[in-house]
């Protein structure tokens, strides 16, 4: 027995006062210790530390790399970036000439995130990062897909959520109301799945963002300097009008060439009960839209994205879209806090979405050795839900559930250089839970003439995934599939966040994240980094919104909730901390993160407001910030607080994050080991089992902000450090610095593809 696992027995048999003793006295030595070892935030940067480590290495490569972002033209190279910036001009006037004056042209100015989407001349980058203005240059990188049992293995039909009383007939919560944005490669919007019980699409918009940016300059134009082609997009405007007359995909015969929206959104929110494979969703009546940023063979660009989520954000009051899905994933060498895409899905948070995004599927090598530190952009933003992939085996209980191996493993890899020149990790915990994600049946996407000849790519090179549902020989609308991967997982997620803000619509993003991780059931054997805070119970998270206060969010965004206030409900309490699914009751995990790398506990989270549950802070490690967002002002036939105009990131004000009677369980969870299986290696169910006993630290001045530090470092494991027993977290070893792209295709820092990643498991399942 090695000396940390000796030390988690001993702990396990101390009586529970000398336990609360021993986490106290280790509490407050960790805190005394954290003083001294800060990772500073980040700083004011040298211009070569603004650019990207992948950009950078193609601006200095011998002869212009082949990549998407890279081409030599007429004997000078060129790059598509993405340059975040500073200013405080939402229009970006004086970066974008400069730009130009420097043979560059423009794309897209975004509204999620200060930046613009740009072409410029490889040896301009460097003049272009010294602005005061500019913040970082990305290189435009590719995205990818990451990838009813599905009701009875989550506990979507329990009298807390939803029963059926016939085959069709049921009662209860459906996602009525509440709009679901995927992101995705398009959705067969006739399916009969996404249809509402009087037979109508329930798909509200289709647009497609792949005909935006860079897109609108087909040909050689795709890469001809001194082209400006942003523009204000105000509402009403006919300037808005011909942006939505371009990007509008109504009606088009194959919405989705390549087949993972349409399954994706099937998961979200498929109505399947009328087939006897019954391949019903987590959320049967939610409103669907349909924003395309793939192409037929599952690939985009970042840009085309973050554009997407623009587009999300300005319509999400108009259309109550409450929740996005993103089950794609970019490869990023970057920190969570300059990497664009996760600055783009953090400004969607701000604005009150909640965000559900997949892990990645690179948990795995071609040898089948876990790998860890593998979870892509923009999952790891602290802000974001972040899913991994469970095999439920087919079967409704779940006590036989694992976690799929190529399930992305946190910490997360992000970094920057600060000013001394050094690399800082971020090292964040995730995934935030899991869900299944494992050969799960859902809509199948084809042409309107259903011929073989028109199924989608997916099913075209995998015959095996439409195999079990009469392959090719299928009917016309009630076409079926099996999926794997976190993209299939994480909209179970986004679902089941659709039927809490049914149940409860003033619920925030933060305060959703942490009801899920905390009515979550641990699957015995994984850990933190492996699982998060366990498997997704729809009903837990269902019982928790039903008993708060449904004004939450107005409140947060009017300044009127203070710290420590009551969240319950008038005549609420808390419901008990157990869920029985299919005869088989268990213990919630109690289990929450915070701040990007610490734990915490009790029921004090949802009886007393906390300030972390205001969707427009942003907090991990040392760093917080808060998002101001901004409306187009009210005019003819344009309401008020409507369109979001932008979203400006300012430091946050020293405050109370989190409050006195909240228990911490970072010293609970002890120092990092993978050989002693303690810190964020810890099981999941080890954890949650001490804190069902009642173990941990009851904070008794909770965690405050002073000048910008976090007073508390929680779990971090930091690069090269020595952890216990000789494990070493060092590159190549047990953290892995390639970056996963989803559903099995993973971008190395180069950008091109590495074979490493077991493609056939994060596909088409495990046994």
């Amino acid at each position: 027995m090695t000396a940390a696992s000796r030390f988690v027995d001993h702990v396990g048999r101390l009586s529970m006062p000398a336990r609360r003793t021993l986490f106290k006295t280790s509490a407050t030595l960790l805190l005394a210790a954290s003083l001294l070892t800060l990772a500073p935030p980040l700083q004011a940067q040298t211009a070569a530390s603004k650019v990207a480590a992948d950009l950078q290495r193609a601006i200095n490569a011998p002869t212009t790399p082949s990549l998407s972002w890279a081409k030599d033209v007429n004997g000078v190279r060129m790059v598509k970036v993405l340059v975040v910036s500073n200013s405080a001009d939402p229009d970006l006037v004086a970066l974008r000439a400069d730009v130009m004056a420097r043979g560059g042209s423009v794309y897209f100015r975004y509204v999620s995130v200060a930046a613009l989407s740009a072409m410029v001349p490889a040896h301009q980058v460097a003049a272009i990062a010294a602005r005061a203005d500019v913040q970082g240059v990305s290189p435009n990188r590719l995205t990818a897909r990451t990838a009813s049992v599905l009701e009875h293995a989550t506990g979507s039909l329990t009298s807390y959520v939803r029963t059926y009383s016939s085959t069709t007939a049921y009662t209860g919560l459906d996602g009525t109301g509440v709009g679901i944005a995927v992101l995705d490669s398009g959705i067969h919007a006739n399916h009969l799945n996404l249809a509402n019980a009087a037979g109508a699409a329930r798909v509200k918009r289709m647009v497609d963002f792949q005909k935006a940016g860079d897109a609108t300059l087909v040909g050689a134009k795709d890469w001809t300097a001194g082209v400006d082609a942003s523009a204000s997009l105000y509402p009403g405007s006919k300037t808005m009008a011909a942006y939505e007359s371009k990007i509008d995909s109504t009606g088009i015969d194959r919405p989705d060439r390549y087949g993972h929206g349409t399954h994706v959104a099937s998961i979200a929110a498929g109505r399947g009960f009328y087939q006897t494979t019954d391949s019903t969703g987590i959320a049967p009546n939610a409103d669907l839209y349909d924003v395309k940023v793939l192409d037929a063979n599952g690939y985009g660009q970042v840009s085309d994205v973050i554009a997407a989520i623009d587009w999300v954000i300005y319509n999400a009051r108009r259309y109550n879209i409450r929740v996005m899905n993103l089950s794609l994933a970019a490869d990023s060498t970057e920190s969570w806090q300059t990497d664009p895409l996760a600055r783009a899905a953090r400004s969607a948070t701000a604005a009150g979405i909640t965000v559900v995004v997949a892990a990645g599927n690179f948990g795995q090598d071609a040898a089948n050795a876990e790998r860890f530190g593998t979870i892509s952009s923009p999952g790891h933003d602290p802000s974001v839900i972040t899913v991994g992939s469970a095999n439920i085996k087919g079967t409704a209980v779940r006590n036989d559930d694992t976690v799929n191996l190529f399930s992305s493993r946190g910490p997360t890899r992000g970094s920057y250089i600060d000013t001394a020149g050094v690399r800082q990790v971020d090292n964040l915990l995730k995934p935030d839970l899991v869900a299944p994600g494992n050969k799960i049946v859902g809509a199948l996407a084809t042409g309107k003439d259903n011929k073989p000849g028109s199924f989608n790519h997916l099913v075209t090179k995998h015959s095996t995934l439409a195999a079990p549902f009469g392959g090719v020989v299928q009917n016309y609308r009630s076409t079926l599939m099996n999926l794997s991967g976190t993209s299939i997982a994480a909209p179970a997620v986004a679902g089941t966040v659709a039927l809490m803000l049914q149940a409860n619509p003033g619920l925030t993003p933060p305060l959703i994240k942490a009801m899920l991780q905390y009515s979550a059931q641990p699957i015995d054997g994984a850990n933190l980094l492996q699982q998060g805070a366990g498997l997704l119970n729809v009903d837990g998270a269902v019982r928790l919104a039903r008993v708060l206060r449904t004004d939450i969010r107005t409140a947060v965004e009017a300044g009127t909730l203070t710290s420590g206030a009551t969240l319950l409900a008038s005549g609420r309490v808390m419901p008990t901390r157990t869920s029985t699914l299919n005869g088989q009751s268990f213990n919630w995990s109690r289990i929450v993160y915070v701040g990007g790398n610490q734990v915490v506990s009790g029921d004090a989270l949802f009886t007393r407001y906390q300030p972390v549950w205001d969707h427009r802070l942003a907090w991990a490690g040392t760093v917080a910030r808060r998002g101001t967002v901004s409306f187009w002002p009210a005019a003819t036939g344009v309401p008020a607080n409507t369109f979001v105009r932008s979203i400006v990131w300012t430091p946050a004000s020293n405050q109370s994050l989190v409050t006195a009677g909240v228990v911490s369980a970072t010293s609970l969870a002890g120092i990092s080991s993978k050989n002693g299986r303690t810190g964020a290696f810890i099981p999941t169910a080890t954890l949650s089992g001490w804190l069902v006993l009642g173990s941990g630290f009851v904070m008794s001045g909770g965690i405050v902000m002073s000048e910008g530090l976090v007073m508390s470092e929680g779990i971090v494991m930091s690069e090269g450090l020595v952890m216990s027993e000789g494990l070493v977290m060092s590159e190549g070893i047990v953290m892995s610095e390639g970056i996963v792209m989803s559903e099995g295709l993973v971008l190395s820092e180069s950008g091109q593809p590495n074979p490493t990643n077991s493609n056939d498991a994060s596909l088409l399942g495990e046994p």
